[in-house]
């Protein structure tokens, strides 16, 4: 990230001059730690401090110092490329498609390859949970518990030391779902290896086995995360790693063009995840992405349709990868992950659980991020204590070993505890239910007939008239909800006309248990998500609320109270803690849609997730964005919160010199070889103006260049000239250096390849005197579409212009455009602001004695 520019442009002290080596990042500040939190050791806020894990939508988030270093650590990016006479150069050799088909192209394929990618990664996730759970079953049928016990603990702890071991010892950042490094990415904040296929292979087999063998979390977390990183690797045709770099489609390689595929890419990972090609594009507009348009919204449509179609063409073929030669075949059961056959007339009675449902979503979604902080703060202190890397790493290589095994031993032993339940039906179109009932023709009321049975008794249906049949079969309820994946657990959750399949008993044991395994689970170090299990926490206590209703008001299958159904509360409490936690609204509600295929209830479901964000809201920022903040991620809200002494401040009554960093560095357009070569090693600045002298005789703004550009451009001794060589005209001599101009592809990096070397270079550029009086023209490579606004400018407008372009850097001048100062990302974090017009608030009391607070709004917020 871009450090404030408040070094002056004096010179240093006559002193012998210590060397400097840069980092891969172009300066010698070090980069963040590859690892999934990072440790404040000055962290002594208290257990409930406001403003940090506890802390309401318009509290400004409160770092420790050491987390500011973090936070200042991390390289900003910007969204378009520097327009400079290079890059026009550049754009005019590329081959204009009509109507964009290489675009849509790329879209398409990117698709495919992810459709292709979610059809595998489940395929082979069925296949490992199946294999367990069959076997599994066998041994208890055949009343062998111990062995059953055994067999399912070894089997899953085999796999999770494959998932957490690969994630620990050779890729950390592939750990979690990857969706809060994305969101920064795509607001402008460059992560580390977060886009390498180092990366990708480890975070799609951890995914597998972690998923697959049984651990409560999902896999859709890393689809987006595999999604985007499927759109950054094909649509460039080059791999850094594997050393390829194909001449086609080279007009792609832009920071704009990367950017749109890999927001696509998350979006498509989570239409191949779900099932749910609009939900896919919701949730990439309302979560990850920060830049959106018309047209990229229909590109990425397209690109989710497409990863959606591929992977349902492949699930209609092939189970647990055998060949059901139905190829093509669109089985609601296969393409719709919960298809829900029979709904329920919404009554506006029903609004009332609802809301009350959306009530419990919120608390428990602040909950549940709460402790999920809590746990990674713990961690981080824990891991913090051990001083030997090889026990850190042996302590997190054990921890989803140990979460593994008291899962598996409650799944299995936990059933035994509870007695088999007998199936139910209404004999007749009305009636009590009758025990031992499996089906009646005339009444809908039934036991899902793929409940697990566990050790009870397997029975048969038998018939005594052609409308009724009865069984002396019994089935386990708990084992129902633990045996199995988690989406067999929430199909059974959200089955219609089952009023009676599961009792209080069994929901209230079942609960408590995920919630607390999910929130351990989720934060480990394997490559998981936590969406399914979010669905399956809330379907439970949606089905309490939806039981309770049918203790009170009986079975109804018909008439006015038809929408007492447990499982459509269901399905309104998984939306409700889905809301809760993740505070998505939009694509929640369209994904519960796809997911379920169930219309009916689409504004039940609405309000619950309404309610449960405003009741969230009001404890905790949402679960990715506090993610952000535990990692020191810097992230730019849509829009920016401050508050002072407990009141919100209107920006629109303060101006950008109020936050801008200053004096500012600046670079001439003929600059000495010496001058650049001292501010990239000596400084920390991710960019420069240039200024040029007018006729008035000042020096005005004329353009930006960044740090790596100067890098890149100082390793080409042919471009250095005498200084007496050149002049300060009006225009860049275009004809003489054209042979000697650097390509932009050569500038088009984000990192330098050989720090060492370039370091050895700049150092001797200093130290040997016959670079002393020779010069660089910087005019063909300036970015001269370089934002610059007036000291006076809107601070709050300001602050929607920087997010909106995805800009890194915005000079700030006078009426005279003269540069006075710059802001970059560091000085919009909402933290900096409040501090920043504290200040200023404090400054004008001492001046006036008075302070007048320009607030809109009384808050609970404290001043920082």
């Amino acid at each position: 990230m871009e450090n404030d520019q408040v070094d002056g442009p004096g010179t240093s002290a006559a002193l012998p001059r210590v060397k400097k080596t840069l980092g891969k990042s172009g300066t010698a500040v070090q980069e963040p730690k590859e690892a999934d939190s990072n440790f404040a050791a000055d962290d002594e806020y208290s257990f409930l401090a406001a403003g940090r894990d506890f802390e309401s939508m318009n509290t400004t988030h409160v770092y420790t110092d050491q987390e500011r270093q973090t936070l200042a650590a991390y390289e900003s990016l910007d969204y378009l490329p520097s327009h400079s006479d290079i890059y026009k150069t550049w754009l005019k050799k590329q081959r204009v498609s009509i109507f964009q088909l290489d675009v849509w192209f790329m879209m398409g394929l990117i698709g495919f390859c992810i459709g292709l990618i979610g059809f595998v990664l489940h395929q082979l996730i069925e296949k490992i949970a199946a294999t367990k759970w069959t076997i599994t079953q066998k041994y208890i049928e055949d009343g062998e518990l111990p062995t059953a016990c055994l067999f399912a603990t070894g089997y899953s702890v085999l796999f999770i030391l494959f998932s957490a071991g690969i994630v620990i010892y050779l890729r950390p950042c592939a750990g979690g779902s990857g969706i809060p490094e994305i969101t920064g990415f795509l607001n402008g904040t460059n992560v580390r290896h977060i886009f390498n296929i180092k990366t990708m292979v480890v975070k799609f087999l951890s995914c597998v086995a972690c998923v697959g063998c049984g651990l409560p979390v999902g896999p859709e977390g890393p689809m987006i995360h595999l999604g985007a990183l499927i759109g950054a690797g094909v649509s460039q045709f080059r791999s850094e790693t594997l050393g390829i770099k194909l001449p086609i489609l080279e007009k792609f390689r832009t920071s704009e063009s990367r950017r749109n595929f890999i927001t696509a890419g998350a979006a498509a990972g989570v239409a191949s995840a779900f099932g749910a090609p609009v939900g896919g594009l919701l949730f990439s507009m309302e979560e990850v992405s920060s830049f959106w348009s018309v047209t990229l919204s229909w590109q990425i449509f397209f690109c989710c349709i497409i990863a959606t179609f591929t992977t349902d063409l492949f699930n209609s073929a092939f189970k647990d990868f055998n060949y059901t030669g139905s190829f093509g075949e669109f089985k609601t059961n296969r393409y719709i992950l919960f298809q829900i056959d029979q709904g329920v007339d919404v009554n506006i009675v029903m609004f009332l659980p609802t809301v009350i449902i959306g009530v419990i979503g919120g608390l428990l979604g602040a909950a549940f991020t709460i402790v999920n902080l809590k746990i990674v703060r713990g961690r981080s202190t824990l891991l913090h204590k051990i001083q030997r890397d090889w026990v850190q790493k042996l302590c997190k290589l054990l921890e989803p070993c140990i979460i593994m095994i008291l899962v598996t031993v409650f799944s299995i032993l936990v059933p035994k505890a509870f007695a088999c339940s007998k199936f139910t039906c209404i004999e007749g179109r009305n009636g009590d239910p009758t025990y031992g009932c499996y089906n009646d023709s005339r009444n809908h009321l039934h036991v899902d007939p793929e409940v697990v049975r566990y050790s009870c008794s397997q029975g048969k249906p038998y018939s005594i008239s052609n409308t009724t049949f009865y069984t002396n079969s019994t089935y386990n309820e708990v084992a129902s909800l633990l045996f199995g994946t988690l989406e067999d657990a929430v199909t059974f959750l959200f089955s219609r006309d089952t009023h009676l399949e599961f009792n209080y008993a069994s929901l209230f044991s079942v609960l408590p248990f995920y919630f607390l395994a999910v929130l351990w689970a989720c934060s480990t170090a394997v490559a998981c998500g936590a969406l399914v299990p979010m669905l399956m926490v809330g379907a439970v206590y949606g089905r309490i609320v939806g039981r309770l209703m049918v203790t009170l008001f009986g079975v109804h299958q018909a008439g006015y109270w038809e929408w007492m159904d447990p499982g459509a509360f269901a399905l309104i409490g998984a939306a409700s803690f889905f809301g809760g936690v993740t505070r998505l609204t939009l694509a929640t509600t369209v994904i519960m849609m796809e997911l379920t295929n169930d219309v009916q209830v689409l504004l039940p479901v609405m309000v619950s997730v309404m309610v449960a964000k405003w009741v969230g809201d009001f404890f905790t920022h949402p679960i990715y964005h506090a993610l952000l903040e535990l990692k020191c991620i810097p992230f730019l809200d849509p829009e920016p919160r401050v508050t002072v002494d407990k009141k919100q401040l209107q920006l629109e009554l303060y101006t950008a010199g109020d936050i801008m960093s200053h004096p500012v560095i600046s670079v001439r357009c003929h600059e000495l070889i010496t001058t650049l070569s001292h501010l990239l090693l000596e400084t920390s600045h991710g960019g420069f103006p240039i200024i040029k002298k007018g006729r008035d005789g000042e020096e005005h703004f004329y353009g930006l260049i960044t740090r790596l550009e100067l890098t890149v451009i100082l390793m080409n001794e042919d471009l250095f000239v005498p200084a007496q060589d050149l002049e300060d005209s009006d225009t860049a001599s275009l004809g003489s250096h054209d042979v000697n101009w650097i390509e932009f592809d050569q500038l088009n990096i984000h990192k330098l390849n050989n720090p060492e070397e370039t370091s050895r270079v700049l150092n001797k550029y200093l130290d040997d005197p016959k670079y002393n009086n020779l010069c660089l023209d910087l005019m063909p490579y300036i970015n001269q579409s370089a934002m610059s606004i007036q000291e006076k400018f809107s601070l709050k407008r300001m602050y929607v212009i920087f997010r909106t372009l995805g800009l890194r850097h915005l000079v700030v001048t006078n009426s005279r455009n003269i540069v006075k100062g710059i802001i970059t990302r560091k000085d919009l974090m909402g933290f900096s602001i409040q501090e920043r017009l504290t200040n200023k608030i404090l400054s004008d009391h001492s001046l006036n004695g008075t302070v007048e607070l320009h607030a809109v709004a009384s808050s609970d917020n404290k001043c920082v």
